[in-house]
């Protein structure tokens, strides 16, 4: 988590600072990325699922993530957690729960739905004060405290 938070402090100004990492199944990391969203000018440029992106490549291009772990200062939306699932990821371990849009418990519980063929596991709340803190900082001083986003 601690990668993932030096990554969000590594998000350009215009774009949320949440930040995703990407270990295999033996701690190595193999990916990591932050939003470019605004960036890149693409809707679906949240870190999550860059970093989904980039871990596959390095994987050798195959779309499966078995045994990996995303590691985000932010609890994945809908988007992301859909990704999440289809990647096949082992684990989700996240930081700041998000209220608005988390689609891992707050909201809605994506991941862990029954009627989907793949389930995560889930750990939440890691640095969790640390990682809040990050967005609600840069929400102050941009929009006096918006949603996280």
């Amino acid at each position: 988590m601690r990668l993932a938070l030096d990554a969000a402090s590594s998000v350009a100004v215009a774009d949320v600072p949440v930040a995703a990492v990407v270990v295999d199944a033996a701690g190595s990391v193999v990916a990591t990325a932050a939003n470019q969203r605004e960036a890149l000018g693409d809707p679906t440029a949240h870190a999550e699922v860059l970093a989904l992106r980039a871990a596959s490549a390095a994987l050798g291009g195959g779309w499966r993530l078995d045994g990996c772990t995303l590691v985000v200062t932010l609890e994945p939306c809908a988007m992301c957690a859909g990704a999440l699932v289809l990647a096949r990821v082992s684990r989700v371990v996240y930081g700041a729960a998000d209220p608005k849009a988390g689609a891992v418990g707050s909201l809605w519980d994506l991941v862990r739905d029954r009627r989907l063929n793949h389930r995560p596991e889930v750990v939440s709340g890691v640095l969790e004060e640390e990682c809040g803190r990050v967005l609600r900082e840069w929400f102050e001083a941009r929009r006096g405290g918006a949603a996280l986003r």
